[in-house]
Parts: structure tokens; C-alpha cells; sequence
């Protein structure tokens, strides 16, 4: 039987998915009835965060996303709750560019599992 990885495990498991631009890698990590809240807007429901997600891929070229000081704020059998920083370094209409903020996820275990129910990112 596999054993369910800690949550701290799976944030990192997200932050490899991000990195390697595959959008059907974070698909399983996202809950289907997740919200984003993202500096362009409020993504509701797995899809039309995938969406929102492959629009940035397809925006910033070699995207380097990186999360750091990765705090707990809670955390249970089935629910945990976090915040850090972020930044991301790529390339946009052929110029270097870099930007960063804070992030939140709530996480849910669902069938076992860890996924991304909320994420807010704000510069």
C-alpha cells in the first residue's frame, strides 16, 4: 500500500510539476473544484486553472518557478494549510524578466492523495 507523502513532500512534487511545463503533470495535483486567485483574475474549477496556467507557460518562455520560506500555517490527517514566497525567473517577447510575491495553498487529501484546493498569489 503506498503511504500518502507529507505535505511539505507534495508542495515540492508541485513546485517540479510547475517547473516542468506539463500541464497534464499538474492536473492530479490540482483538486477539481479548486479556485486560483491570480494577479489576471479568479480561476474557478481544474480546467480553467490548467488554463490559466498553460496561458502562462505559453507567455513565459524557460519559466523557473520557485517556492522558499515555506511555512505551516495547518495542518491535519486531511487538510493543510500554507504560505511562503515565490519568484520565477523566464523570458517574455524575448527580454529576461523575473517578478515574485507570496503565496497561500490549501490542500486537501482526497483518495490519499494531497491536492491544491485554493491557491492566491499576490505580488
Amino acid at each position: 500500500m503506498n503511504q500518502p507523502v507529507p505535505p511539505a513532500e507534495f508542495v515540492r512534487a508541485y513546485e517540479r510539476a510547475t517547473n516542468s511545463h506539463d500541464i497534464a503533470r499538474l492536473a492530479p495535483l490540482i483538486a477539481p473544484e479548486a479556485v486560483y486567485w491570480f494577479t489576471d483574475g479568479t480561476h474557478r474549477g481544474r480546467e480553467a486553472v490548467l488554463a490559466a496556467i498553460a496561458t502562462t507557460f505559453a507567455t513565459i518562455q524557460d519559466e523557473v518557478y520557485r517556492i522558499d520560506d515555506l511555512e505551516w500555517v495547518a495542518h491535519s490527517a486531511d487538510h493543510a494549510v500554507c504560505r511562503y514566497r515565490f519568484a520565477w525567473t523566464g523570458t517574455i517577447d524575448g527580454r529576461s524578466r523575473s517578478g515574485g510575491g507570496r503565496g497561500t495553498n490549501v490542500l486537501v487529501k482526497t483518495a490519499g492523495a494531497w491536492q491544491v484546493l485554493h491557491e492566491h498569489l499576490s505580488a
